[in-house]
């Protein structure tokens, strides 16, 4: 039992036993994958750039066409590059691959997004 009678050191040692066994097969948890926490990152600073377009391109009613234009293919390039390192981390070995299944499709959307924002300019 933890507690009563015993020293710290075996106090610790039992702590650690414990903490051991519910690890799976008692290994360590894993680290998160380096290329998706690149692409959450990616996906967020997409987001940002975008979002920052939509409201200066509605704040000044339309009137800067070629800042927002520049700053959008920005965002463009940057969801792209999200899904790339997503698809990156996925490649690696021994990892927690939750930022790669949250930053693809995040960057996925915002991909989409710029793409009907493009389109429905066109028309």
């Amino acid at each position: 039992m933890l507690g009563n009678g015993k020293s710290a050191e075996e106090r610790q040692r039992e702590k650690e036993r414990k903490k051991r066994g519910a690890r799976k097969y008692g290994q360590a948890k894993y680290k998160h994958s380096h290329m998706g926490v690149v692409s959450c990152v990616l996906a967020g600073a997409s987001i940002a750039a975008l979002g920052g377009c939509i409201l200066y391109s509605y704040l000044v009613r339309g009137a800067a066409p070629g800042i927002v234009g520049g700053i959008a293919v920005i965002a463009f390039a940057l969801s792209v590059l999200g899904i790339n390192a997503a698809v990156k981390g996925f490649r690696e070995r021994e990892r927690n691959y939750i930022t790669c299944r949250i930053g693809l499709p995040v960057s996925g959307v915002v991909l989409i997004l710029f793409l009907a924002i493009f389109i429905g300019g066109l028309m």
